[in-house]
């Protein structure tokens, strides 16, 4: 039972403080993932290496975490309310063309970066983009502004003039 309780007290530990970190910090994986990643080659390595004789203790250890994963997950899809606390929102950094500078701050998100992305979806100007939205597992999301549609004349067919 000693390694359940060892077992919760650092899951909780690792994913409070990896929410603490920010979205930004972890990329394509979900914190939930990476926090998995993370715990089991610790649990395995001591029973892999002999300094703790028990593989027992360590298969308790990693059913133990995959158990939380589970449960947490569960809970997350269940209930609006945790899925606040334990996963992040996406969050806005640009509107209708303008930068959200209390946001950008927040999220640690230099506009060097925003831009980058920007450039990498093959944006030019910041007016060009309806939303720029951080994602929940730290990718930025663009979204484009819709552009007026251009009223065909006759002799045109999809914007080009017609010999």
């Amino acid at each position: 039972m000693e390694t359940v309780i060892r077992v919760l007290i650092i899951y909780l530990f690792l994913m409070v403080g990896l929410r603490l970190l920010g979205k930004r910090e972890f990329g394509q994986m979900s914190p939930l993932e990476l926090l998995t990643l993370l715990i089991i080659p610790e649990m395995v390595s001591q029973a892999l290496v002999r300094e703790d004789f028990s593989l027992t203790n360590a298969l308790v250890g990693v059913s133990t975490l995959f158990g939380l994963t589970f449960l947490t997950s569960m809970l997350i899809h269940r209930s609006k309310r945790a899925e606040e606390l334990i996963s992040s929102a996406p969050t806005v950094l640009v509107h209708h063309g303008k930068l959200i500078a209390d946001h950008m701050n927040k999220e640690r998100v230099s506009p060097d970066e925003l831009f980058n992305e920007l450039h990498k979806a093959g944006f030019e100007k910041l007016e060009q983009v309806k939303w720029a939205v951080l994602e929940s597992d730290g990718q930025i999301a663009i979204v484009p502004e819709e552009q007026q549609p251009q009223r065909a004349t006759p002799g045109q067919v999809q914007g080009k003039p017609v010999r």
